[in-house]
């Protein structure tokens, strides 16, 4: 089974401009881009077999991916509802 690829813009190709902009200008966003980055690369090398480590451990690490996604995504949207008002 081929893995998927977890980058940010491509689980939200609609925000690619919007993720690219919060990297650049906002911390918070790119410390929270970065542990979502960093949890990504986790799950690849268990997936791969670089990293040895048990089921459980391999699906807590894509739980805390998941929230920090959906974190991400509303981080975005108020981002851009922000921008829109001012």
């Amino acid at each position: 089974m081929p893995i998927e690829d977890h980058k940010l813009v491509n689980e939200f190709p609609e925000f690619k401009d919007d993720i690219h902009q919060l990297k650049m200008d906002d911390a918070h966003f790119r410390k929270l881009y970065d542990e979502y980055n960093h949890l990504t690369k986790e799950v690849e090398k268990i997936e791969q077999e670089i990293t040895p480590a048990p089921t459980m451990e391999e699906e807590k690490l894509k739980k805390q991916r998941l929230q920090l996604k959906d974190t991400i995504q509303g981080y975005i949207k108020a981002s851009k509802l922000a921008a829109e008002k001012a």
